[in-house]
């Protein structure tokens, strides 16, 4: 049986056969340099170029291989479940971040800050339109809605404190904002800067796309911030606002009807009071779904399940 260490270093990564060597050594190197325990956990989130077989050929990890791709959130989900380390750090296999900086996060929660992520300030390198521009405008706007003031929240390298996870339940895509969402539970958060290189090897898995998924994000990270607990409030509020508006809809066309003396069938009015009435009641019953759902998958256990393909401990 595995013991409790000190930090756990997940390492999510897709089809990075030719750096997990270089990976693997230099995360060794750094975590040696430190007088703390470790564990490295390889999460292979399915693979198809022989990343796993690269990694049974080294010494001193915990790998897991996913049957098929399942997204980085969900590795990165599942290498935290799997730590036992006081301390995590969250690491991308594609060496664009340096294992070298582990060392500066661990100390700086040994200051006593809960969280401490990485900034790739160097970031200007890599390329500019594909990369820099979605980036640039993925960080503005999380940190305008979030409020959580840092450079980067797209960062692969980042240290947390176990125990912020005990109770945190992993929404959807969450690694581009699982910053914002400890500190809604009210982690003290530091941002230092690291060094970047850009990717030699493989292929970059993100682009344009990401600042509309990043949007998305942000829509389901403000419902989860205010509304995870009492959907209701939300979905109740609307649809009574939207009832509200078919009553005064209503009244409106009464006092057409005596008081003007004109037929409302010749405005829009009927119209609108149908559609406000019906789509308020809708709201209004979705409130009651999402808080029937909401108490159920309460009282249930919140593991996912993983379909494993393989499992590799050394």
């Amino acid at each position: 049986m595995r013991q409790k260490i000190d930090i756990s270093i997940v390492v999510p990564i897709y089809n990075e056969r030719e750096n997990i060597s270089e990976l693997h050594s230099r995360i060794l190197k750094a975590a040696e340099s430190i007088t703390y325990s470790f564990e490295i956990i390889f999460i292979d989130d399915g693979s198809t170029d022989g990343t796993f077989e690269e990694i049974k050929k080294l010494n001193n990890v915990c790998a897991y291989s996913f049957v098929k791709n399942l997204g980085k959130s969900h590795a990165i989900s599942f290498g935290i479940k799997k730590a036992l380390g006081e301390i995590i750090v969250t690491l991308d296999g594609d060496l664009e971040n340096h294992p070298e900086d582990i060392p500066k996060l661990v100390n700086k929660l040994d200051e006593g800050f809960d969280v401490a992520t990485g900034w790739r300030k160097d970031r200007w390198r890599s390329s500019f339109l594909s990369r820099r521009v979605p980036s640039l405008v993925a960080n503005w706007i999380i940190s305008k809605l979030s409020k959580v003031q840092i450079h980067d929240h797209g960062c692969g390298l980042t240290a947390y404190r176990s125990n912020l996870f005990n109770d945190f339940d992993f929404p959807g895509e969450f690694h581009r904002m699982i910053v914002p969402y400890l500190s809604i539970e009210g982690a003290n958060i530091t941002e230092i800067p690291v060094n970047f290189t850009p990717r030699r090897h493989g292929k970059s898995k993100y682009g344009l796309t990401r600042t509309f998924k990043v949007v998305l994000d942000l829509l389901s990270y403000y419902f989860f911030k205010s509304y995870s607990s009492n959907p209701m409030h939300f979905f109740g509020f609307t649809g009574l606002f939207l009832v509200f508006l078919g009553a005064i809809s209503f009244l409106w066309s009464l006092y057409l009807k005596i008081g003007q003396g004109i037929n409302f069938n010749k405005t829009p009015l009927p119209e609108l009071i149908a559609i406000f009435v019906v789509v308020g009641f809708q709201f209004i019953l979705m409130g009651l779904l999402a808080e029937i759902f909401t108490r159920s998958f309460r009282s249930n256990s919140k593991n996912k399940d993983y379909k494993i393909k393989e499992e590799f401990i050394d």
